[in-house]
């Protein structure tokens, strides 16, 4: 018997470590990114930082975390449809290092097809592959009651194997400390979405 329960407690310990290495395996990893780099925040006006004061935008609170230049090319209104015929020529201009994704939220809001949505953020993930540049993709909440990230955004980085941020913005939408209005984050709320996408580089093994 006492053979038996060292064989339990043996299998037990060996199925705990495989799924602890699966896990860490499973990890997206960003190469180092240059002292120099620039890193590319395309989105909409939550990217913009509609309802920040000037300098309150994540993309510009994350150049100080950073120490790198990061560029703020949201746009307010702007849905994946046109974000997608925007995306590529912001990519061709300096070649950025990093591409942050946080778009669909217009799409939302104005009820758009979520398979569209989907394969309009996925095209968008493949352009910046196709150049080589790492994506992190934030995840934004669908329209309901009770706020959850859409599925399909675990969907694409799973795909595409990208890091996904994935509840930081969520939250922080159920937040009102965080927020300007219903839709929007105040100083406050992008200041703790820029250090949540930090702290992910981070870990990564980008920074």
């Amino acid at each position: 018997m006492k053979r038996q329960l060292i064989c339990r407690i043996s299998t037990r310990i060996l199925v705990l470590f495989l799924l602890l290495f699966l896990q860490a395996c499973s990890k997206v990893s960003i190469p180092a990114l240059s002292d120099n780099a620039r890193i590319l925040a395309f989105g909409d006006s939550l990217t913009y930082g509609k309802g920040a004061s000037d300098g309150g935008d994540y993309p510009a609170v994350l150049s100080k975390l950073t120490g790198l230049t990061v560029i703020n090319a949201g746009v307010s209104g702007e849905t994946t449809t046109q974000g997608l015929l925007r995306l590529e020529g912001l990519l061709d201009q300096g070649t950025p290092e990093l591409l942050i994704l946080l778009e669909g939220g217009n799409d939302f809001l104005r009820n758009h097809d979520p398979a569209k949505t989907k394969s309009n953020l996925a095209k968008m993930i493949k352009l910046a592959q196709a150049k080589s540049i790492p994506v992190v993709l934030i995840a934004v909440p669908k329209k309901s009651i009770f706020l959850s990230a859409a599925d399909f955004y675990s969907e694409l980085a799973e795909t595409y194997d990208v890091i996904l941020i994935e509840d930081a913005l969520t939250d922080l939408l159920k937040s009102p400390s965080m927020k300007s209005d219903t839709i929007h984050l105040n100083n406050a709320g992008y200041r703790s979405l820029a250090e949540s996408i930090y702290q992910r580089l981070g870990e990564s093994g980008a920074l």
